[in-house]
């Protein structure tokens, strides 16, 4: 079976899945507050940022802290358990397919899936800045080519933080485990980007991201920014052992 097959049946097991409902619901949840706080916008002339800007800035910056995340640790383990349950890993492992072929193939779905959700939260933006926009009266609305470098170099950030989460539900046989390790993972990015040693952690990489980019918009405001050395060659790096032993794990226990 070509890699392409394999990953035309991939995506077939997620159109039958509740995956991109669960996706779609953690984005409208996300912009919610910023429809009825949008007001808020207006109060931060101290750090010299337009009320429009903020508006995009904080959505993503709530994004990329926790939903986002969050979202793809569960996505993360349910596209895994696809697999095992009903003993689909074994029918698969039946069939005449690499093991790397499979494990890679699911990758992919799930870097699709993580670009549905920045897509969604695109278009969820641009619905909550309409909605704010006649609510008070002021153009919200931001440029195109603005908002989809925003959200580019947020999906583009969050790969290396993906293959980790993808390592942790290959090695964490129990669903619920593997969300809490996830889950707990998250939580320190808040801290890792206050740290000179923040590339070494890609769960931080996202909202880092997107700190620098708030620094950049609001002039009084000094984030630190984004050095390509040494965070892309460590970023790149992590990828790549992380899949690499996501590989050798996959199905091993099934294997057996």
């Amino acid at each position: 079976m070509s890699f392409t097959s394999l990953l035309g049946v991939e995506f077939q097991k997620i159109r039958r899945s509740k995956m991109i409902l669960i996706l779609s619901v953690a984005v409208i949840i996300l912009w919610l507050p910023s429809i009825f706080n949008g007001d808020m916008n207006f109060k931060m002339q101290e750090e010299g940022i337009a009320a429009e800007y903020n508006f995009l800035i904080q959505g993503f910056l709530g994004m990329s802290w926790f939903i986002f995340p969050a979202s793809m640790v569960i996505s993360t383990v349910l596209l895994n358990q696809t697999e095992r349950s009903n003993h689909g890993i074994l029918k698969m492992l039946a069939l005449p397919v690499s093991t790397v072929k499979l494990c890679i193939a699911k990758f992919v779905v799930l870097f699709s899936l993580s670009a549905v959700q920045v897509f969604m939260s695109v278009v969820m933006y641009y619905i909550s800045a309409v909605i704010v926009t006649g609510m008070l009266d002021y153009n919200f609305l931001l440029p195109p080519l603005f908002v989809l470098k925003e959200a580019g170099l947020l999906l583009v950030s969050s790969i290396p933080m993906l293959a980790v989460f993808w390592l942790l539900a290959i090695g964490i046989q129990t669903p619920i485990f593997s969300i809490g390790v996830g889950f707990a993972f998250i939580v320190p990015s808040v801290l890792m980007i206050n740290t000179k040693i923040w590339f070494a952690y890609p769960m931080s990489y996202p909202f880092f991201v997107i700190t620098g980019e708030y620094g950049k918009v609001a002039s009084n405001l000094n984030t630190a920014q984004v050095k390509l050395i040494p965070w892309l060659p460590v970023a790149i790096g992590i990828t790549l052992i992380c899949l690499w032993i996501s590989c050798i794990c996959f199905g091993k226990k099934e294997r057996r």
